[in-house]
């Protein structure tokens, strides 16, 4: 008997990627935000805004992180997909459908 595997749950929200940006990017490396943020070409206010975890970082944005950080544009758009998720399914907790598609089960 195959069972599926259950979803990991968590019991607090995803690091935001500005928490990440800041923390092991930006801090070691000694890059100072407003230099950043010219770096990849928004403003210092809106770096700020995603640092502080009042904004996102949407796909182009994540591209020129990347680009600029030498990682990959997924990393930090995995990142905010983690953060969107966890705020999505804590705004809908107490919502529940009016009718439940079950999965069909595999044929043995």
């Amino acid at each position: 008997m195959n069972e599926q595997p259950r979803p990991l749950l968590r019991n607090r929200r995803p690091t935001d990627p500005g928490i990440i940006l800041r923390e092991h990017y930006l801090v070691p490396r000694k890059i100072l935000q407003k230099d950043f943020a010219g770096d990849v070409e928004i403003s210092a206010k809106h770096l700020s805004r995603i640092i502080n975890g009042h904004a996102r970082v949407d796909p182009t944005l994540a591209a020129r992180i990347a680009k600029t950080l030498g990682t990959t544009t997924a990393f930090w758009v995995n990142l905010q997909a983690s953060v969107d998720a966890w705020d999505g399914e804590q705004a809908e907790a107490n919502w529940q459908p009016q009718t439940v598609y079950p999965p069909e089960r595999a044929a043995s």
